[in-house]
């Protein structure tokens, strides 16, 4: 396998990916924006900073089938032409919200492996964590508003 640099690979595919979404806004203000549904994509976003797909060092924060939450992390440069083997993932299993985010910022950001995510992961394990709680059945959902209010 060649190895291409990280710029390359996000010219390439930027424009045009399986994992592309495009949404126009409703008025000319609100403009269009583009997502992505890549694995590794913290932020959903299609932007060279948050690309799965681009980058050689991803992390991400996302939930296991049984509602539970894993950190995967992605290896540079071992297992480059092995994909399988080149993610590691951790168990997030820790009943303490405040555990979990500490395990996060020691296994990425204190060890200098993608330090300007570690916001927008510690984000999203709080959506992550939220969900999994109205999953389990301790916590209950908002209820939607229905009709046009009380009279």
């Amino acid at each position: 396998m060649v190895a291409v640099s990280d710029q390359l690979v996000w010219e390439v595919i930027k424009s045009n990916n399986s994992f592309l979404k495009k949404r126009n806004g409703k008025t000319s203000r609100s403009g269009k924006i583009e997502f992505s549904s890549e694995k590794g994509n913290v932020k959903s976003l299609n932007r060279f900073k948050y690309s799965g797909l681009a980058n050689t060092k991803v992390c991400d924060v996302v939930c296991t089938d049984d509602n539970k939450a894993e950190l995967i992390v992605k290896t540079a440069s071992k297992c480059a032409t092995q994909p399988a083997k080149g993610k590691a993932s951790i168990a997030l299993n820790k009943s303490d919200f405040r555990k979990v985010e500490s395990t996060i910022k020691k296994s990425t950001s204190d060890v200098f492996y993608r330090r300007d995510l570690e916001a927008a992961m510690l984000g999203k394990w709080t959506k992550v964590y939220q969900a999994n709680k109205r999953a389990n059945g301790v916590k209950k959902g908002v209820p939607p508003k229905m009709g046009r209010g009380t009279l």
